[in-house]
């Protein structure tokens, strides 16, 4: 096993049937993290990127059985933000420092493609690299977006297993999503993508195909994070996902995806004190500290007990950068977009005379 960690390591490719050996096993999770965080440091460095996040919208029009803002939940206060509170709020991020600034919701009609287009380009005024993560929406509407300036878009698969996310996610098609995926690629996007591990019925095989299509997609940053089962959900009283196999699908994806941008999540730190440090010390080089207002926070409900809810986004910024620097790790400059290193460095292995230069 640790031959085949090495490997891993060092050409990033594993089988299916590799995966799962590694993902079913705890007896080399600590070689697993180290090779991930070694693979961490030679392609993306040391920096960590911080994305401002603000979750500007609790309404949506989706049921998916494990989200806590499913319309069908009726115990959930809603609440919407006016383009001028969200901008408001972008420009705050601006001041803490924050380059990029990722606008988070449920799939609110309310927020019209003219609507989101002018946020977009009044947030491209600050000097902000826009990222949207909004949900499902047509290849036009992607297209509009994209020309108004956003940069990135985020939009988690969630599980590649096609029945067991039709199943959770009633009146929603498989197909669809990877649809979604395809043309925000097609169109020019650094894409997010990303997976709920311990979802009832997940199996460790389709663990393993999810990081395999995240490879399969190239994606552009990979956000894993344990399922959390919320009260007001069907799946209430699902036993939810294990914090440690989380991290070990994270790891392993960073090994398959060498120079992708991945998130230390918020929910890796809900489910394990300090688990966002761990994160980072087990492949991942991006946090997404959260700069809405504490009343819309708290609101912001995808699953109980949500990590940093009751912090301002002044406290929550000072305590990752004290954290971060104990860490001898220092928080990135720049806009953080992937530099895709291993493509440029396989690309170079594949030129002619390549190999006799590189054995000379």
């Amino acid at each position: 096993m640790s031959a085949l960690l090495r490997r891993a390591e060092q050409i990033h490719d594993l089988s299916r049937d590799e995966l799962v050996c590694l993902l079913s096993g705890r007896e080399y999770d600590r070689e697993i993290f180290a090779a991930a965080d070694r693979v961490r440091r030679k392609y993306v460095g040391d920096e960590v990127h911080l994305r401002g996040l603000i979750e500007f919208s609790n309404i949506c029009r989706r049921n998916c059985f494990y989200c806590g803002l499913r319309a069908g939940n009726r115990g959930l206060g809603r609440y919407r933000l006016t383009p001028e509170e969200i901008i408001g709020l972008a420009r705050k991020g601006r001041e803490y420092g924050y380059r990029t600034v990722v606008l988070q919701s449920g799939e609110d009609d309310y927020y019209t493609v003219a609507k989101m287009c002018q946020i977009i380009r009044e947030l491209k005024q600050y000097g902000l690299a826009v990222a949207l993560s909004i949900g499902e929406k047509s290849g036009a509407d992607y297209a509009a977006f994209r020309e108004a300036g956003a940069d990135r878009y985020l939009l988690r698969i969630e599980t590649t297993d096609r029945r067991l996310y039709e199943d959770l996610d009633p009146g929603m098609s498989h197909e669809n999503r990877k649809r979604c995926l395809r043309d925000l690629k097609r169109l020019g996007y650094e894409v997010g993508c990303g997976s709920l591990v311990g979802l009832p019925g997940q199996t460790i095989a389709s663990l393993a195909d999810d990081i395999l299509y995240f490879r399969s997609l190239e994606a552009d940053m990979v956000g894993i994070g344990p399922f959390i089962p919320h009260m007001d959900t069907p799946l209430k009283g699902a036993q939810g996902g294990d914090f440690l196999l989380s991290l070990k699908v994270m790891a392993l994806t960073r090994l398959l995806l060498p120079d992708s941008n991945i998130p230390a999540t918020t929910a890796m730190e809900t489910l394990r004190r300090e688990g966002r440090l761990l994160a980072l010390q087990s492949g991942a080089n991006v946090v997404m500290p959260n700069i809405s207002e504490l009343q819309y926070r708290r609101l912001y409900a995808l699953y109980p007990g949500k990590a940093g809810a009751d912090e301002s986004p002044e406290e929550s910024r000072a305590e990752l950068c004290r954290k971060l620097e104990g860490m001898g790790r220092t928080v990135g400059k720049g806009y953080g977009s992937r530099q895709k290193l291993y493509a440029r460095e396989k690309a170079g292995r594949r030129r002619p005379g390549a190999a006799r230069r590189e054995n000379s």
